[in-house]
């Protein structure tokens, strides 16, 4: 008899079961919402905020589905799109009062209609790309050039702190295009620098030159500096990009370099471009000044009357505070920025790390300044916010610096994100825009849809017409594939896109082609003449050599695919490679578990529904 032992049904049921479960989100569709998240440090996504969402809306008499609190803000259910449109009127001005001070993201959005208790067990829906859902495409030129010069400024004045901590004497450092160019009176001094300079500045190749009648060191950078400079542009571009376009609430955006001086940013589901632009094209510098703690000036301050000297800020507790214009230093010095713990009292801490001009005048603020408060600022838009204020305990210089106290792991993560991907590492144009329509991306659903449906179909039926009993029993396998590979994508979260329904469309025909090995070769046991059971088994046995070599193949050609390509191709290779992995389990597994469910338990099978069995004929014994 062909049986499976229990526990290999329970685990085909149980993996069923999950199948279902976390394909089902699928159907439910989206419901209209609206997220409201903080734009400034200082102010926190929390209960509070959640309970001034709904107050907002109730007094304007806007009945929601629900509000909840997660890491990008408060979102909002609501029943349709008109009352989602209203409400984003009404939050927007009950939370931008100014609109040239905007302090929240008031964004539209779309949000799982899912059943709660599916939600529960993180059985969300797959996520759609923006052929599918609508929203824009962007294009960015990264201006690596400025880069460089950016880089090359930050370098002159890092060489004339070197030159004059080592006391030679200079007749001025200039940047002429991309070159430093030093200048000397003596052609001693010259060669004491360029000593100095071949230790300390070793990304920068040296040329002595005469210029102006002056003897001259010509610093320009080496071609692998360049290189890796011009990466480190790209890469914190792409980390600030990141994190600006998490206000805005969207499910999976696609944030990718496209050759080495491009971006690629696709928001499917935003259409408000202006909006979108307007975070993409924000600029922000970070800024190190001191507290003003003269007594009386909070409070005199706090009634009105600022110090010329000062500016009145908030700290991210909510606390008022007053810091000195004086910018003792700029984010230009700031090399990384790190979350960690303190190596004494183990709460956590950012961990700052200066280049040597910003270490040196760290030093000595924080050598004449010890007890006082130094605030760090984020500038943004002409305005700053204090992402953190510590008292200075003693004078910390190397230029590694550490930002502690009252402060959670996750607030360290967010603070060292902030400081590190404030601003862009160099600037960047638009030179691509388009906008995918919401009505585009569900007639694209429909069209994958339909082509995938009709390809089951025809498959179905081809199938159960060849093979009878087989083949229906091929037609519910296939079926099992195709649940267990939504159900990974959905689990995984990825990003169904057009190539991703095409590669859904070929993994069914592919994995049917198991089954039909399967089907000819039980056929073919059983024209050599093995009784029903025998071939039933040495069928399953003898056809998975040849299911697992053909599979494997072509999953070499998919992980290929995967490695080396990108965008739509990547996207195609993911749903392909795993197609590949769930048909070997469903056509195998499931399959040859419901064979042995209708035929197993039957000792004497005379006859199986396979289709017709061709034998040979056999002449007949002459008398």
């Amino acid at each position: 008899m062909n049986r499976y032992p229990l526990w290999k049904y329970i685990v085909v049921a149980i993996a069923l079961v999950i199948g279902v479960l976390y394909t089902l989100p699928n159907f439910f569709g989206e419901t209209p919402a609206v997220q409201v998240s903080p734009i400034r440090a200082t102010l926190k996504s929390d209960d509070k905020l959640l309970q001034q969402v709904s107050a907002a809306l109730d007094k304007n008499g806007i009945s929601s589905a629900g509000a909840f609190l997660d890491t990008n803000g408060v979102k909002v259910r609501l029943p349709d799109t008109d009352t989602q449109l209203k409400a984003r009127d009404v939050l927007e001005h009950a939370f931008n009062p100014k609109a040239d001070n905007a302090q929240y993201v008031v964004a539209l959005n779309l949000l799982s209609a899912s059943p709660k208790w599916l939600t529960a067990i993180h059985a969300l829906p797959m996520y759609l790309g923006l052929d599918l859902r609508g929203g824009v495409h962007f294009l960015l030129q990264v201006d690596l050039q400025g880069a460089l010069t950016k880089r090359i400024d930050a370098t002159a004045a890092d060489i004339r702190t070197l030159l004059r901590d080592k006391n030679i004497r200079h007749a001025g450092i200039s940047r002429e295009d991309q070159r430093v160019v030093i200048r000397f009176r003596e052609a001693d001094y010259r060669n004491q620098a360029r000593a100095a300079l071949l230790d300390g500045q070793p990304d920068l190749s040296f040329a002595e030159q005469t210029v102006g009648g002056d003897a001259a060191l010509v610093g320009t950078f080496k071609p692998e500096a360049i290189k890796r400079i011009q990466e480190f542009a790209v890469k914190q571009n792409i980390t600030t990009l990141h994190n600006r376009i998490n206000e805005l609430g969207v499910a999976e955006p696609i944030i990718q370099q496209s050759g080495p001086d491009r971006i690629v940013v696709q928001l499917p589901g935003v259409q408000d471009t202006a909006k979108a632009k307007d975070i993409l094209g924000r600029t922000a510098t970070l800024e190190i000044r001191m507290v003003d703690d003269t007594p009386g000036a909070l409070e005199s301050a706090l009634n009105g009357n600022v110090p010329v000297t000062a500016e009145l800020y908030t700290e991210r507790g909510g606390s008022p505070i007053l810091v000195k214009k004086i910018v003792v230093l700029t984010g230009e010095r700031l090399n990384d920025a790190q979350p960690g713990f303190d190596s004494q009292t183990q709460e956590p801490a950012v961990h700052l790390t200066l280049d040597s001009a910003g270490a040196r005048i760290f030093r000595d603020v924080t050598r004449e300044s010890v007890g006082k408060r130094m605030a760090i600022l984020l500038i943004e838009k002409g305005k700053g916010e204090v992402i953190t204020a510590p008292v200075i305990r003693s004078e910390i210089g190397g230029g590694k610096v550490q930002i502690s106290g009252r402060m959670t792991t996750m607030e360290a993560n967010e603070t060292s994100l902030l400081l590190r991907a404030g601003s862009l590492a160099a600037p960047m144009d638009i030179i691509e825009e388009r906008t995918v329509g919401p009505s585009l991306g569900a007639e694209n659903i429909a069209r994958g849809f339909h082509a995938t449906l009709w390809g089951f179909a025809a498959i179905a039926v081809f199938m159960i017409i060849y093979y009878g009993m087989f083949g229906v029993i091929s037609v519910l396998a296939l079926s099992a594939n195709l649940l267990f590979l939504v159900a990974i994508l959905s689990l995984l979260q990825a990003t169904l896109t057009l190539p991703g329904i095409a590669a859904i469309a070929l993994a069914l025909g592919m994995a049917i082609d198991a089954n039909v090995l399967i089907n000819e070769r039980i056929r073919e046991e059983l024209r050599n003449g093995s009784t029903p059971q025998a071939a039933i088994s040495a069928g399953y046995e003898r056809a998975f050599d040849t299911i697992l070599d053909s599979n494997i193949t072509t999953l070499i050609a998919g992980l290929a695919l995967l490695i080396f390509g990108s965008g739509p191709v990547r996207g195609f290779a993911v749903v392909h490679c795993l197609g590949i992995l769930t048909s070997i389990f469903s056509a195998v597994v499931v399959s040859r578990a419901l064979v042995n469910i209708i035929y197993g338990r039957q000792k004497r099978l005379s006859k199986i529904s396979i289709g017709q069995v061709w034998k040979p004929e056999t002449d007949s014994t002459k008398a």
